[in-house]
Parts: C-alpha cells; sequence; structure tokens
C-alpha cells in the first residue's frame, strides 16, 4: 500500500498515465516520501512497458503502425529526443535508437549519426521520429530541411527513409504524408 492522501493522489493522475509518465523520480518527490516515489516511478515504468508494442514482432505498414509504438516512447518526454526505427527488408523493427536529446524546443542533427546504427546493423530502412513537448506536432521550418538532408543521404547510403514523424501526446504528424522533405 501507498498510503498516499488526497492531494498526493491527485498530483500524481492529475495528467492520466501519460502525464505520470512524463514525471521523474525527482518531481515525484516534492509531494511524495521517498519510498512513495520509488513505488510510483516503478508503476510508471510497468505501465509504460504494458502500453509499448512487442518491437521484435512489430512490422510497419503506414505511419500509424510506428507512431503507436513512438507516441508511447516519446509522446510525454519533456526534451526534444531525435530517434530511429531501425527495420529490415519487410520493414519489420529491429531496433529503436535514440541519436540525440535536446532542449525544450530543439536538438540539433548531424545527419551521420541518424544513419550510424543502421549501417551497423545493416538496416534496409528507417523511420526518423522526434518529438515536441509543447504537444503542437507541426512541423518546423528546420524540420523540413534537416528531413531533406536526411532522404538524400538515404538515397547516398541506399538505406530507405520511410519516413519522419514529429510526435506528441497521443498525437503525431507523417512529414512523408504532407509531403515535407520528400521531393515530388
Amino acid at each position: 500500500q501507498l498510503g498516499l492522501n488526497e492531494e498526493q493522489a491527485a498530483y500524481i493522475l492529475k495528467d492520466g498515465l501519460d502525464g505520470l509518465r512524463g514525471k521523474n523520480i525527482a518531481q515525484l518527490r516534492s509531494m511524495l516520501t521517498p519510498k512513495q516515489s520509488r513505488m510510483v516511478a516503478a508503476v510508471s515504468e510497468l505501465s509504460r512497458r504494458m502500453l509499448r508494442p512487442s518491437l521484435n514482432r512489430l512490422q510497419i505498414k503506414q505511419p500509424g503502425d510506428a507512431a503507436h509504438f513512438l507516441m508511447v516512447e516519446m509522446g510525454h518526454l519533456d526534451q526534444e529526443h531525435l530517434s530511429v526505427l531501425l527495420l529490415d527488408t519487410k520493414n519489420r523493427v529491429q531496433d529503436f535508437a535514440t541519436i540525440y536529446i535536446g532542449s525544450v524546443n530543439s536538438a540539433q542533427v548531424r545527419v551521420g549519426e541518424v544513419f550510424k546504427e543502421a549501417i551497423r546493423r545493416n538496416s534496409a530502412a528507417i523511420i526518423v521520429a522526434h518529438n515536441h513537448p509543447s504537444g503542437d506536432c507541426t512541423p518546423s521550418p528546420e524540420d523540413v530541411l534537416v528531413t531533406k538532408q536526411i532522404v538524400q543521404a538515404g538515397h547516398l547510403l541506399d538505406i530507405q527513409v520511410l519516413d519522419h514523424l514529429v510526435i506528441g501526446m497521443g498525437v503525431y504528424v507523417s512529414m512523408r504524408e504532407r509531403g515535407l522533405g520528400w521531393q515530388p
């Protein structure tokens, strides 16, 4: 038993499970004892793992397939993260890798780093994703420029870039579906 009072329970659950997953132990300790903080953090991690689709069986057939996984992984983060899903020739997920962790509203990108794990794993394709902690998934002009550079590099490396997804809490934008960063 956690022994939470009403105020503590309201604080923990005010943003639902997504909000809980976004809180770290230091934030929890502002309202809870160290023991309660550890227990709530453990429950939060368990819920994240239960919601996370199994990577070894995930085949990407459309942007929503990737977005579902990525929203669980990235939608609650309070800093921008740039990540890639590494895919085999049948678009099955080989792995998920975080490439950069930026600030609240930016993540600097060196295009070569985006492909490092894909080359190491001999991946046929990748899906690039980054989150917008604000929850507004509107791609910025910088997002479009970086996407163009990543797509061009993918052509040179013979690694197909299937999409670049902008992830929010429960929402996403497929830049490929919007034609942002891909040549017509």
